[in-house]
């Protein structure tokens, strides 16, 4: 199901992976394949690429949806050698690839891209075996786009943090699965607080450990006053 908000055009394929179109045709993906949501998929669109984390690196899924003249933004502390998928470094893909940090603001195409800060709270529920956090700080980012005038922001996989609420966002998509990232109730709340234009949630029921019950979200969101819609 494709989703119209603006004049944007919005599709979660899966896990993190979203598709924007403009008007003008310019598309952007965040955080395309793994887990199999681009199996079937091989459209080669994307103008602009974004790589939030290592968990999310997936050159398969780059190639099948990145144009050959895209530029793919990958967060700076992504390497081939932190994952034991087959995968290509980074440095070798056929595309104008650079690497972003956690404060980028930067025109990119006619899209401004900004970054965030995207990890788990040391003190947290998110956390290995160990106690450390599955995403400590510095290992990811999140996206704050603003698309043909529409800012679409997504945290990646992030506790909700200090500076979320006060963003000025026209569409959040919120990790809500939970384990890895925040859930849909701390979601619900940073969309309430942060009161986006429409909440699209994302990165849940891709697999066991992040399956949660996305109609509840539906219904706390809107409960709160804050539009929003499932895609899935």
């Amino acid at each position: 199901m494709t989703v119209h908000f603006d004049d944007l055009q919005v599709d979660w394929l899966g896990y993190a992976t979203v598709r924007i179109e403009a008007p003008d045709g310019t598309v952007v993906y965040l955080d395309p394949g793994r887990y199999g949501v681009l199996d079937e998929y091989d459209a080669g669109d994307g103008h602009i690429v974004c790589v939030s984390h290592v968990h999310h690196y997936d050159s398969n899924g780059i190639e099948r949806v990145a144009r050959d003249d895209a530029t793919v933004l990958v967060y700076d502390a992504v390497h081939h050698s932190e994952t034991d998928r087959d995968v290509t470094a980074v440095r070798d893909l056929p595309h104008d690839t650079r690497r972003v940090d956690a404060e980028l603001d930067d025109l990119v195409g006619d899209v401004i891209v900004r970054t965030t800060a995207a990890y788990n709270h040391a003190d947290g529920p998110h956390t290995d075996a160990s106690g450390e956090p599955i995403h400590p700080e510095g290992f990811g980012c999140g996206f704050l786009l603003t698309v043909d005038g529409t800012t679409v922001f997504w945290p990646g996989d992030t506790d909700v943090l200090d500076g979320h609420a006060e963003l000025d966002v026209d569409l959040f998509l919120p990790p809500i699965g939970g384990t890895f990232t925040m859930d849909r109730e701390a979601a619900a709340d940073l969309a309430e607080a942060m009161d986006p234009g429409l909440v699209l949630p994302i990165h849940y029921d891709t697999f066991e450990a992040i399956e949660t019950d996305a109609e509840a979200f539906a219904a706390d969101v809107a409960s709160r006053g804050v539009p929003v819609v499932l895609d899935g």
